[in-house]
């Protein structure tokens, strides 16, 4: 017997009745803060098994909430029991690459998140180093906007923001280096960290999947231009087109997606479980 908690986006959580978490991925998807019609098939399955699949490579850098795959038949391959996490009121994210909002930001400012880079950069460049790029966590409706290093050391206190930091990078440079050996480039990455009962800072959520990251094919990788993408670059790049006949500032819903990007974005998806983890996806 299991208590909904909470449905967020993609998301929904239960309590067990001996207190553990249930947390279901559906198969739903989103983009610019819209949940998507239709939903991408078997998708909650893929994210679920890559999200398991990368705990087990970062164990040695911060633990995770998982404590067991053992799941009502209902939500098999698609959820996970875990810890409750108090979780951190900061977005962690770290960047290799200049895309998306740091793009934006970097084109304005020169810097993300209050981090200064060189001129001259443009889409799609490596960064001369990963950074750690905050951003706030904001409420439904509204939209993260980046922190300085400062405001974050502000929310939660020096040790604290300076450990989400450590973290932080010491997840995405392991993936870049698991993905670059399997062909993929790991651009950037949120990931959701919480303290656990004993006040340990833990892994939660999702971890280093289409949803939370950019992978780009290393081979067909070109600074100066949108890249090509494993993640769901390609549901947003579909929106903004003249195609989709959508304009993103009038605050209407996006329209449903067309059958071919439904499809091609779950290919995607499996393609990028496959080439990271070597298995064959089995729905």
């Amino acid at each position: 017997m299991v208590k909904h908690l909470h449905s967020g986006k993609v998301r929904d959580l239960y309590e067990t009745e001996d207190g553990l978490l249930l947390m279901v991925a559906s198969d739903r998807i989103s983009a610019f803060d819209h949940v998507l019609q239709p939903e991408i098939p078997d998708k909650g399955k893929i994210l679920t098994q890559l999200s398991l699949w990368w705990f087990d490579q970062l164990a040695d850098i911060v633990p995770n909430h998982v404590v067991s795959t053992d799941v009502p038949p209902e939500y098999a391959g698609r959820a996970v029991l875990c810890r409750k996490l108090r979780m951190v009121p900061v977005e962690c994210v770290a960047r290799g690459y200049l895309a998306g909002s740091g793009l934006t930001d970097y084109r304005k400012d020169g810097a993300i998140s209050g981090v200064p880079l060189p001129p001259g950069l443009t889409e799609g460049s490596r960064l001369p180093e990963p950074i750690f790029t905050p951003s706030t966590k904001a409420p439904k409706g509204e939209h993260d906007r980046p922190m300085t290093f400062d405001e974050v050391v502000a929310e939660v206190g020096r040790e604290v923001a300076e450990e989400l930091r450590r973290i932080t990078l010491a997840v995405y440079e392991r993936g870049a280096r698991i993905t670059a050996e399997r062909g993929i480039i790991l651009a950037d990455t949120k990931i959701e960290l919480g303290w656990d009962e004993n006040g340990v800072l833990t892994l939660g959520d999702e971890v280093l999947t289409p949803d939370s990251s950019r992978f780009w094919p290393l081979g067909e990788w070109k600074p100066g231009r949108p890249q090509p993408s494993f993640d769901k670059q390609f549901v947003r790049d579909w929106l903004l087109s003249p195609e989709s006949g959508w304009d993103r500032a009038s605050g209407a819903a996006p329209p449903p997606l067309p059958d071919e990007v439904v499809a091609r974005t779950r290919e995607r998806y499996i393609q990028a479980y496959e080439l990271l983890t070597g298995r064959r996806f089995e729905p």
